[in-house]
């Protein structure tokens, strides 16, 4: 949408409402609601206060903070009775220039591409994510001081693969296809989708390349859109990496390549799975930062166990044409130069898209400014019968903030992250770990009790 189209909308009385969406730092949606009476010029201005303690942003003694509806972001909310416009928001100070909130996660990003940017390397980075997701019939689950336990049901298990199941056993095509329809509504193009290898349930939507913005906006979206929809139909939706023992886990794939004047940046025709030397440096960031990045790309206890192989998880700090065990897969099934790409594999989406992907950029412009050569580290290419330095990704969410806390200089850049930020989530994500590490587990009490 842009702000004529907004206009448009509002003047004809197609809507009755119009709804203010915003993350707070660790990724969770919140919203605010006007009446469309009220939503005017001066909102597009002057944004709507809030109180920033209960996004986790500030302290309750100073928390005042301004949500600004941003035009492109808006689209009819199909799940609120009243026709409602809705927006996602950018995050203000509340001073009267409005000036931008540092520790608003889609600042960050902006910031990241404009570092990019800065260097001359590209216009912008360009996404095409795979949601990875599973569905349950039912999902219960409870932790109390004398009791605790989740469970889950789905589909008929069959026990063979699950990929590309077809109908009668992929049972949730007809839940993947509204979804689809209600994503175009939205704005957000899908490129495909089927049942992924998770036999219980496991679902895939592709989406098309967009610039970085637009993408961790749409990511936003997409969550929305599926978890209301299947709320509506009785449903539950999981992001949980492995929601389920000794089956396929759960990613948020990130193909992902650098356009400078509509040529991609990313292609030669000389290179390794025709990778041009800027794309080999931003493996390098990748991969050389992998650790510390995991501490944002896997953001929840859970995405650990994941990380530790098996059912093509992607456990190794390496690099390889069509090697899906690694943190970055080459496709090798592109011929079109302008779609010669990088897939990073490892993240998944507990986090917060906007502070996953600003990493993700950062520690790619850091391999391509400090020329950092994968194959001369050791990372690849990982085919067969070729040797490869034996790294893995941290086997625990401690374990990637501790890396953090010792590799983030590359973050920090320009004021991109700041220092307030990294300790803010290093903060949060210690919190999750005692809740979690305090409490006893089935497993326990099968070995010790």
């Amino acid at each position: 949408m842009d702000t004529d189209r907004v206009k448009e909308i509002i003047k004809s009385g197609e809507v009755k409402y119009v709804d203010l969406k915003a993350l707070d730092l660790r990724g969770n949606l919140h919203h605010v609601t006007l009446p469309v009476e009220y939503f005017s010029r001066n909102i597009l201005e002057e944004g709507v206060g809030f109180d920033g303690s209960s996004y986790g942003y500030l302290p309750v003694e100073s928390s005042d903070l301004v949500l600004k509806p941003i035009i492109e972001t808006g689209f009819i909310d199909p799940f609120h009775q009243e026709p409602t416009l809705s927006f996602i928001c950018s995050i203000h100070l509340a001073d009267r220039k409005r000036t931008r909130y540092p520790l608003d996660p889609r600042f960050i990003l902006e910031k990241s591409v404009e570092v990019m940017r800065k260097t001359g390397v590209g216009d912008d980075i360009f996404w095409g994510p795979e949601y990875e997701f599973y569905l349950f019939k039912n999902a219960e689950f409870y932790s109390e001081a004398f009791s605790s336990g989740f469970h889950l049901s789905s589909e008929k298990v069959d026990y063979h693969n699950g990929y590309h199941r077809e109908i009668p056993r992929d049972e949730f095509l007809d839940f993947r296809n509204e979804a689809i329809g209600l994503l175009r509504n939205s704005g957000i193009e899908v490129k495909y989708h089927h049942h992924e290898v998770g036999q219980a349930g496991q679902q895939e939507i592709e989406t098309v390349f967009t610039p970085s913005l637009q993408t961790a906006d749409n990511a936003v979206k997409i969550k929305y859109l599926l978890k209301g929809l299947a709320f509506k139909k009785g449903l539950f939706l999981t992001f949980i990496p492995k929601p389920i023992y000794n089956q396929a886990g759960t990613g948020w794939h990130l193909h992902q390549l650098i356009l400078r004047q509509d040529q991609n940046v990313f292609y030669s025709s000389r290179g390794y799975a025709n990778l041009s030397k800027e794309a080999l440096h931003y493996v390098g960031g990748l991969l050389y930062h992998a650790k510390s990045l995991a501490a944002f790309t896997n953001a929840s206890t859970n995405s650990y166990k994941r990380l530790t192989g098996g059912f093509e998880a992607p456990s190794s700090i390496s690099f390889g044409r069509g090697n899906r065990g690694s943190a970055v897969r080459i496709p090798g099934y592109v011929k079109d130069p302008s779609r010669t790409r990088v897939e990073f594999r490892t993240p998944d989406f507990t986090g917060n898209p906007y502070l996953i992907l600003a990493s993700i950029v950062m520690a790619g412009m850091d391999g391509i400014e400090n020329g950092l050569d994968p194959v001369e580290m050791g990372y690849g290419p990982a085919e067969e019968g070729r040797a490869i330095l034996k790294e893995s990704m941290p086997s625990s969410l401690e374990q990637a903030l501790r890396e953090l806390e010792d590799d983030r200089d590359y973050l920090l850049r320009d004021g991109v992250f700041t220092e307030e930020i990294i300790a803010k989530w290093i903060s949060l994500k210690r919190e999750e770990i005692r809740f979690i590490s305090t409490r006893p587990t089935a497993e326990e009490f099968i070995l010790y009790f």
